[in-house]
């Protein structure tokens, strides 16, 4: 009797594999089509539902109604590729293979990981139950910017909680945009001086790249905010209204502070997907281990990666994902034909910092917090709230996103290329 394990075969193969149907996964199929119709694409995504998540801020805002930031994947999933929709076991990438859940193995020549990060709500004692009720809310949650928006809708005295956890986060500007336009609602309702506003940040500074600080602190100011900086989210406690916050002091003692709240606004720890964080795949920090320029696997050559999931030092953001993913396209079929990486990726992202409802703080930086903006600055001065990146923001991007950056169409995306970097 043979006794040795054998392998399951092998159930399918294809030239290109991409987890993720998110806006990375699919922006990546679509830049590779467009480059090569003949390449034979796969896709594995479980979800039945494409989200359009840098709307919520504005639904929980007031501005986007909730339908405008979702579409069946079956209408945004590319005709040409083989969509498998499952979700991932695991990656082989030893044996070149996928393994689905439910147990089937898809072969691979190339592959590209876009899953996108994980929501970690767990990591805070109690929020996930309190969420939806008692004025516990979060615009990280699908559907929940809705209760978000009728919270502060309704809140016309008391206080108000919004807290951002320990980075990496995706949208590292999206605590803030709630907070803000939050306020802005209250201003204009004439409720603003009957609420107390705090903003616990895990962080040391106000927003990572120092020279956004300035315009975010004079809206800090317009407001009243009270900002309270190495304050922690820890517990919930949904009934009672209250949330403890872990405080650490400029010697890195510890203490947790109870704060009763009557509206808190609530981000989790994030982390990558457990089938890349607890992998060879991954860094020493769970996230997919990338070379900041290429975005190809340092461990594997025949793996790219973007998108949210990535151990770059860039800023996770959509905007990210539409500059990274020419990169990747490029390089990939480089790749494939044995010729040297030629596209780079400069780390740029952009996070539009809604400030009030009319106004923007335009963030656009790479690697090391340079700036990279897009348009001149006597089109959009990024370091100032601009009414024209409020008009680029809440009319333009929507569309640009569904139209443009899941087709392929590279507006204002090309790469650099290593002689010009």
């Amino acid at each position: 009797m043979n006794s040795e394990i054998r392998k399951p075969e092998v159930d399918k193969r294809h030239v290109v594999v991409i987890v993720g149907g998110g806006a990375a996964g699919i922006s990546a199929a679509a830049s590779l089509h467009m480059r090569d119709r003949s390449l034979d694409i796969a896709i594995v995504e479980p979800s039945s539902t494409h989200y359009y998540q840098p709307g919520w801020t504005m639904v929980g805002g007031g501005v986007f109604r909730p339908e405008v930031t979702s579409r069946p994947m079956s209408e945004v999933m590319p005709g040409f590729v083989s969509w498998y929709q499952q979700a991932v076991a695991s990656v082989e990438p030893d044996e070149n293979q996928v393994r689905l859940a439910d147990g089937s193995v898809v072969a691979y020549q190339a592959l590209i990981l876009a899953p996108g990060l994980e929501l970690n709500w767990s990591a805070i004692d109690g929020l996930e139950m309190a969420l939806g009720s008692h004025g516990v809310t979060s615009n990280y949650r699908q559907g929940m910017a809705q209760y978000t928006w009728q919270t502060v809708q309704n809140l016309a005295q008391g206080t108000a909680l919004f807290s951002q956890p320990p980075m990496p986060i995706k949208c590292a500007g999206a605590p803030q945009k709630a907070m803000y336009l939050s306020a802005d609602h209250w201003r204009r309702r004439g409720a603003l001086a009957h609420i107390d506003i705090q903003f616990h940040n895990a962080g040391a500074v106000l927003f990572g790249v120092p020279d956004y600080v300035p315009a975010l602190q004079q809206y800090i100011d317009k407001y009243g905010i009270q900002v309270h900086f190495q304050s922690n989210l820890v517990a919930v406690n949904g009934p009672a209204r209250k949330a403890t916050f872990q405080m650490t002091d400029a010697e890195g003692n510890r203490h947790e502070r109870e704060q009763a709240f009557d509206m808190l606004h609530a981000v989790p720890p994030q982390r990558a997907p457990a089938f890349i964080r607890e992998s060879v795949l991954a860094n020493d920090g769970g996230w997919l281990n990338l070379a900041d320029d290429t975005l190809q696997h340092k461990a594997y050559a025949n793996i790219f990666g973007l998108g949210d999931v990535s151990g770059t030092g860039n800023a996770k953001t959509a905007a990210a994902v539409r500059k990274q993913t020419p990169v990747v396209a490029e390089n990939l079929i480089a790749s494939l034909q044995g010729k040297p990486l030629p596209a780079v990726y400069l780390g740029y992202g952009s996070c539009p910092l809604t400030v009030e409802n009319g106004r923007i703080v335009l963030a656009e930086f790479g690697y090391n917090g340079v700036l990279q903006p897009t348009f001149p600055q006597w089109v959009n001065d990024g370091t100032r709230a601009t009414r024209a990146a409020w008009w680029l923001k809440a009319k333009q991007l929507p569309a640009l996103y569904w139209h443009v950056m899941l087709k392929g169409r590279e507006w204002l995306a090309k790469p650099a290329t290593r002689d010009a970097r």
